[in-house]
């Protein structure tokens, strides 16, 4: 029982910093494309061509590590686990490829959803100094 009530929390957590971070999210991401050298349609194919038979769940442009990647997460049919597939934005090589369990994934989504609130709040703290 008490799984079923964390599972559920970490979704409530996950849909409320979602819903809020949207707008910051979509501004920072149109950013980092417009740094982009590979299209995303282009760096898909590169990745999925890493995990044979696999579909892609998510996919997203971030900086990682001082990189401009491409990040997809992607399914495979039989397999609850993901593999997580990042390819560099600027040249179009696969930068990684990881495998990650289910419970892995949860952590990593737990994990981003607090970063992504600390940020809302900062941006919020910001903004109130900004307004004063």
């Amino acid at each position: 029982m008490k799984t079923n009530q964390f599972i559920t929390l970490i979704a409530a957590a996950l849909i409320s910093v979602g819903v809020a971070g949207c707008a910051t999210e979509k501004k920072c991401c149109a950013k980092l494309e417009a740094q982009a050298k590979v299209s995303r349609a282009d760096a898909e194919k590169t990745a999925l061509a890493k995990v044979p038979g696999g579909s892609v769940k998510e996919g997203e442009i971030e900086m990682e590590k001082g990189k401009l990647i491409w990040s997809f997460d992607i399914s495979t049919p039989g397999s609850k686990d993901i593999t997580e597939v990042a390819v560099d934005a600027k040249t179009g090589e696969v930068v990684s490829v990881d495998v990650e369990t289910p419970e892995e994934q949860a952590k990593e989504k737990a994990e981003d959803a607090k970063k992504e609130k600390k940020d809302k709040d900062d941006d919020e703290k910001e903004e109130k100094g900004e307004h004063k």
